[in-house]
């Protein structure tokens, strides 16, 4: 029977795992894939499970190669335990999210006791890119998880170890963060402040003699984690030796990897971006970084790796990232549990203090002031930029829907603020982000779906086609595809769109009575008749089209587009 204080222990941490799911599992069920992202890794998984050809992903008829398979695998899995991909998609990102609450609680009970770890979990789950990024079925999530996994058993072996089994775990699962993103690698960045502090003699550092062969085995680990899905695929495709998988075979392994971080083609930022991306996104977490620095300066003076092993290590994933030209915001998410991990022994203390309820309690209710503020004025006054969100949403007026749903947010902060009062105002501040987590995406999912996920398009374009039309998909997005009521043609999604539309006109000619085109309107060329366009409307912000035979003027050659 477990002792009184880890029975407390273990009822706190599942109670906190149960707001953690209801918060995160918001809104799953209510919507479908959108973009960017979603609905390509939803079409691909949907064609692994058709197909059977897991090695290899495929975006309709062509390869898909900028990235891995393992998150593909995972969602065709649940798609296939569930019967669909409504709700499916979403399960991958949550389980990784509560793996990786569950990870930084375990973690902080072992270096320190229970309550750093509920508090280092806390952090992680109020921090406003964590909730984001695990409400969207994304790469990041998975990586994250991995990522998290690997720190936790590099760790807990070189300061609580040795604990090989444990160490050997984290390198595999860098190995599978690896083909899961290719970035998996910084987990194993961890060892170089563990082996400074070593050679330094800190305190409470793993110690070892003559076991070289063991720490080698991380090496292999980590190699086995990274075959299991590359050795199967290089295999194949060498066996194979048909071009197109040689190329899938380079672009992977080579120019997603290597030749993208040396010189990236994509988002090319500033080497001080990240830093932006903490001060402007990691809300509220940051804020404490301030009262922090002179707790963190001691504990270096202390030489304690608790605090100094996860810090370390986030200013290497920092410098890391920073170091190419391409960035984006969610490249350093995986900082956030070692970060927070920092934190919350402080954390403890402050809680303490008096100054700290009061001002999250002055915080909650400059949310709700916000909050409802903004969205009692986008209601009332219809500005100009409430009119373009609408307009973007295809929102009926001045998409007044929406904005009843950033009022009941604000409502949210100030019904918290009312029952917890300054005096808990830590809980006011938690309870009010729980709330407004939980509000909008029951409140908006319905709202925005038909639109982002381009389902009403879809359904317009099958209507206006009838029974026995025959569709082909030109300029298209993954969404369409997955959204397709009906079996469609199509001619590649890289190919350059006068390409596909020629391909389109020449299938659409052999049978001009049922065959029609749909388009994004901005692929529309010079040989289109503007009059015989039908209109479908917008979804995504992107206008789509439906193009008879007679929408296309006979023996034409195009000179350009018509926009």
């Amino acid at each position: 029977m477990l002792p009184t204080d880890d029975r407390t222990a273990w009822r706190h941490f599942a109670w906190f795992m149960l707001i953690a799911l209801l918060v995160l599992a918001a809104g799953i069920g209510l919507r479908d894939p959108w973009p960017p992202d979603e609905p390509r890794f939803a079409l691909v998984a949907k064609q692994m499970l058709a197909s059977g050809q897991w090695l290899f992903p495929h975006r309709g008829m062509e390869l898909y190669s900028d990235k891995p398979p393992m998150l593909m695998w995972t969602e065709a899995a649940w798609m296939w335990l569930t019967g669909g991909w409504r709700g499916a998609f979403l399960l991958t990102s949550l389980f990784s999210g509560l793996g990786t609450l569950a990870l930084t609680w375990y973690l902080g009970r072992r270096l320190w006791d229970a309550r750093v770890g509920l508090y280092a979990a806390t952090i992680v789950l109020m921090s406003m890119p964590f909730i984001d990024v695990i409400r969207h079925a994304q790469i990041d999530p998975l990586n994250l998880f991995w990522i998290t996994l690997g720190n936790t058993g590099i760790l807990l072996h070189c300061l609580r170890g040795p604990n090989w089994r444990l160490y050997w775990l984290g390198c595999f699962a860098a190995g599978l963060g690896v083909i899961t993103k290719g970035v998996g690698v910084i987990a194993l960045l961890m060892l170089i402040p563990y082996a400074v502090y070593r050679a330094r003699a800190w305190p409470g550092v793993l110690q070892t003699r003559g076991d070289g062969w063991r720490w080698a085995g991380g090496a292999l680990a980590f190699l086995v984690g990274i075959a299991l899905w590359v050795g199967p695929m290089l295999t194949a495709a060498y066996g194979l030796r048909t071009p197109e998988y040689l190329a899938y075979v380079n672009d992977i392994l080579f120019r997603q990897t290597a030749q993208r971080y040396a010189d990236s083609w994509q988002h090319q930022e500033a080497p001080w971006f990240f830093l932006v991306v903490i001060l402007r996104g990691w809300l509220p977490t940051w804020l404490l970084i301030p009262v922090l620095v002179p707790r963190w300066r001691e504990a270096l003076r202390l030489r304690e790796p608790r605090v100094w092993m996860p810090l370390a290590w986030c200013v290497l994933v920092l410098v890391f990232f920073s170091i190419p030209k391409g960035k984006r915001e969610i490249y350093i998410l995986p900082m956030l549990p070692m970060l927070a991990l920092a934190m919350a022994p402080y954390v403890v203390d402050m809680m303490k203090t008096r100054w700290l309820p009061k001002v999250a309690f002055w915080l909650t209710v400059a949310c709700g002031i916000v909050f409802t503020g903004a969205g009692t004025w986008a209601y009332k006054a219809a500005p100009k930029a409430a009119r373009r969100i609408a307009e973007g949403y295809d929102l009926a007026g001045h998409g007044e829907a929406l904005w009843v749903w950033v009022i009941a947010v604000g409502i949210g902060f100030f019904v918290a603020a009312a029952v917890f009062r300054p005096r808990r105002g830590v809980g006011a501040l938690l309870c009010g982000m729980a709330i407004g987590w939980v509000v909008w995406p029951l409140g908006t999912y319905p709202l925005l779906n038909a639109n982002q996920s381009t389902r009403q398009v879809m359904a317009d374009a099958d209507a206006a086609i009838g029974p026995d039309g025959q569709m082909a998909l030109v300029a298209w997005r993954e969404e369409n595809l997955l959204q397709a009521k009906r079996p469609v043609v199509e001619f590649g999604f890289a190919r350059d769109g006068a390409a596909q539309l020629a391909d389109a006109r020449a299938w659409q000619a052999a049978d001009p009575a049922h065959r029609y085109i749909f388009l994004n309107d901005d692929a529309m060329d010079s040989c289109v008749v503007p009059a015989k366009v039908k209109e479908l409307g917008t979804a995504n912000r992107v206008r789509f089209v439906l193009l008879a035979a007679d929408a296309s003027v006979p023996g034409c050659t195009p000179v350009g587009t018509a926009r």
